[in-house]
């Protein structure tokens, strides 16, 4: 009898964890519908528009993997609603006149490059669950992304920047984004660890952007 209840709740237990990767797939699908339908109506030069895209988009990818049940699971339901994004973006795009590369990305290789770095940011959120190490390190790469992306599109010069987007945006980005380090580790420490590993990262990546804006490093684009 007691063999009997310890496998019901054995199964039980199973039956509850694949509902809850169902429904996980599911919110993953959905939520990137939505988030790439609202980036069609949202997007402009004002802060809105500004704040939206990408960070929504970012977001919604560390939301995914944060709250999957395994990193495989994670990888699937990050690319799911990256895809999902992605093609409502693209639909909405085309229904209202707009070239679709324009939308997202600007080119082809643009438009792969930002599928793999939003299910990349995906994985990196779903180590950030571990207490050690690589924990640390997954949250300060994810700090870092985006700190590095905010110092991309405020520095005049850039590859990416955008006068308008100096002082308002580019410091709401960056202290959310410090904020989103903090609240990504559990410990005095691993928080500690996880901004300087942002600090560090973000710092080289705006070395090396500098130097390639000024020609010292010589990479065809």
């Amino acid at each position: 009898m007691n063999n009997t209840t310890i496998e019901y709740a054995d199964f039980a237990e199973y039956d509850r964890r694949q509902r809850g990767i169902e429904r996980h797939l599911l919110a993953a699908f959905l939520g990137g519908l939505v988030v790439g339908l609202t980036g069609m109506f949202v997007s402009g030069p004002g802060w809105l528009g500004q704040i939206y895209d990408p960070y929504a988009y970012l977001a919604l990818s560390l939301a995914v993997g944060a709250s999957a049940s395994g990193f495989g699971w994670a990888l699937l339901t990050t690319f799911l609603a990256a895809v999902s994004t992605l093609v409502s973006a693209l639909g909405a795009g085309a229904l209202r006149g707009h070239d679709s590369f324009d939308i997202i990305g600007g080119s082809a290789a643009g438009l792969n490059w930002t599928l793999v770095l939003l299910v990349g940011l995906g994985l990196l959120a779903y180590v950030t669950r571990r207490d050690d190490g690589w924990g640390d390190l997954a949250a300060g790469v994810v700090g870092a992304a985006l700190i590095a992306d905010v110092v991309n599109r405020a520095t005049p010069g850039f590859i990416d920047s955008e006068r308008s987007f100096w002082p308002g945006p580019a410091v709401a980005v960056g202290l959310v984004s410090i904020v989103l380090v903090l609240v990504l580790r559990r410990s005095m420490r691993g928080r500690i660890r996880a901004l300087a590993l942002s600090a560090v990262f973000s710092g080289l990546f705006t070395i090396c952007l500098a130097a390639f804006v000024a020609g010292w490093i010589p990479l065809a684009v």
